[in-house]
């Protein structure tokens, strides 16, 4: 396919994800829109231009086939006629199982190959995966009843990621070791062809004899079913902190804690459960009564656990009022259209040369409260990081007196520190504010600083950033390693 270049004001996204099963591509074009509600600027009039069918993701052994998948992944991309030197921003993430493969990494470096200005490559971050799955499947359903919390569970090949949301907003997330693949099975059949480490756990616990070569009885299905589904249930009612079993637990990667108020009860502000990944996408399925593949033939237990969630009283209530967009693509399409923040307008960036900075540790948050002692305590951490590092900044309000007093002090700070000239480090305002702090913490430019403050970033709790090169005067941001409580404001009263 030839080539396609983008038009003037369009910003080219694309999403990688690299699952237990299946590996996904997207490749999408988008504008640039202020947001009416948030007021923040974001992308948006977002269209689909290159979408193939997923593929099974390649494995030797327990080991990613890396170079099987990289020629994939530019077989899609000349399929696509994309140049990465066009892609503005977007993401890949090794999911599930695939990211306890021991070269994981090496998807991250394939990806950076060939996207070096944009795209954010994470292995393992269970978090992120959960955020974007729910923005990729269910934000529209929480926009359209903003009272209501929505839990959105991620199910696929070697993990369950949930996350719950409300107008769109995700405040909780969790990931459990519960997918199709921990059970692996000839196709067609349920003799077992291998076992993860957790459902060899599982089996053991649950007096299951059955080894690679042997075949499931019926009696090992119901069981293995009812083990995941009443894992998920007890996630989803609160229950799972209190009386967890040692196999529950050991099948926990990140604790999903239930704020008291969404707990799933009666009434229009009950919570809503949605579904996505790929035996997700199946359950919808069954739910509208349209026809499944045969038994087992992925290869794995994914049809009959669709099957079993449907059964739930408590997971399938929805699945017939609620249907999301995203289902067994929500991951990819959150990687490519939700994985990047844009910048406010009033930005300071007197050495735009300076990005993209990729991989930027967030250190800790600045206020008008921060003591003298704590800025320097953060600014000698941040001299210690060789690529550079990121500081949140929140003001009570965007007064001019706040935004003076606190650049002010980090100028002082800045100088008595004597912190490095050639160490960039940013800035990540919530308000409106960027230009007027990065004057006053440089004294007006005369400070010799690599400071960038950009603003309008949202509040969301994450460990590292990767800062994007400037694109239309703005410039985009991908906050990864998000922490399971991602609004600090939010109290846990259960």
């Amino acid at each position: 396919m030839e080539t396609q270049e983008p038009r003037v004001g369009e910003w080219r996204l694309v999403g990688l994800d690299v699952g237990s099963t299946t590996s996904s591509l997207l490749v999408a074009s988008a504008r640039l829109i202020r947001n009416c509600v948030t007021g923040r600027n974001e992308l948006g009039e977002v269209a689909i231009l290159f979408r193939p069918a997923p593929v099974f993701t390649p494995f030797n052994k327990d080991e990613l086939a890396i170079e099987q998948l990289a020629r994939q992944l530019d077989d899609w991309l000349a399929a696509a006629g994309l140049n990465p030197q066009t892609v503005t921003s977007g993401g890949a993430l090794v999911t599930g199982l695939a990211a306890r493969a021991t070269n994981a990494a090496a998807v991250r470096r394939m990806v950076r190959d060939r996207f070096p200005q944009s795209v954010v490559a994470r292995a393992d971050d269970p978090c992120l995966e959960s955020w974007l799955a729910f923005m990729g499947n269910s934000l529209a359903l929480s926009r359209a009843e903003p009272t209501r919390p929505f839990i959105n569970l991620d199910i696929g090949g070697g993990t369950t990621n949930i996350a719950l949301g409300r107008d769109g907003e995700v405040g909780r997330c969790g990931c459990y070791y519960v997918g199709a693949r921990h059970v692996q099975v000839e196709p067609g059949t349920y003799r077992i062809r291998s076992l993860s480490p957790f459902a060899k756990t599982m089996l053991s616990d649950l007096r299951i004899s059955a080894q690679p070569g042997d075949e499931l009885t019926d009696g090992d299905l119901r069981a293995i079913l009812e083990f995941y589904v009443g894992l998920l249930e007890a996630v989803v009612v609160g229950r799972c902190r209190n009386d967890e079993s040692s196999t529950a637990s050991q099948h926990t990667q990140v604790e999903f804690v239930l704020p008291a108020d969404a707990v799933v009860g009666n009434g229009d502000r009950r919570g809503v459960v949605t579904l996505s990944g790929g035996v997700g996408e199946l359950a919808y399925r069954c739910a509208q009564g349209l026809p499944l593949p045969d038994t087992t033939s992925f290869g794995d237990l994914g049809i009959d656990l669709a099957r079993r969630l449907c059964e739930s009283p408590v997971l399938s209530r929805d699945l017939r009022s609620h249907v999301p967009a995203g289902l067994g693509r929500a991951t990819v399409h959150g990687l490519t259209v939700h994985s990047t923040e844009v910048s406010g307008a009033t930005l300071y960036l007197p050495r735009p040369e300076l990005l993209p900075l990729a991989d930027l540790p967030i250190l800790g948050s600045l206020d008008g409260d921060t003591t003298d002692a704590d800025l320097c305590a953060l600014l000698d951490v941040a001299a210690r990081c060789s690529a550079g590092v990121c500081l949140r900044v929140r003001l009570p309000n965007d007064a001019a007196t706040s935004v003076r007093a606190l650049g002010t002090r980090l100028a002082v700070a800045l100088e008595r520190f004597d912190f490095p000239a050639s160490k960039p480090l940013v800035l990540l305002a919530e308000g409106n504010i960027g230009k007027s702090l990065g004057h006053y913490a440089t004294r007006w430019g005369q400070a010799a600083t690599s400071l960038i403050v950009l603003d309008e970033m949202p509040a969301r709790i994450a460990h590292l950033a990767t800062i994007g090169a400037p694109h239309e005067q703005l410039v985009p941001v991908s906050l990864y390693g998000l922490a399971a409580q991602l609004d600090e404001r939010t109290v846990d009263t259960t």
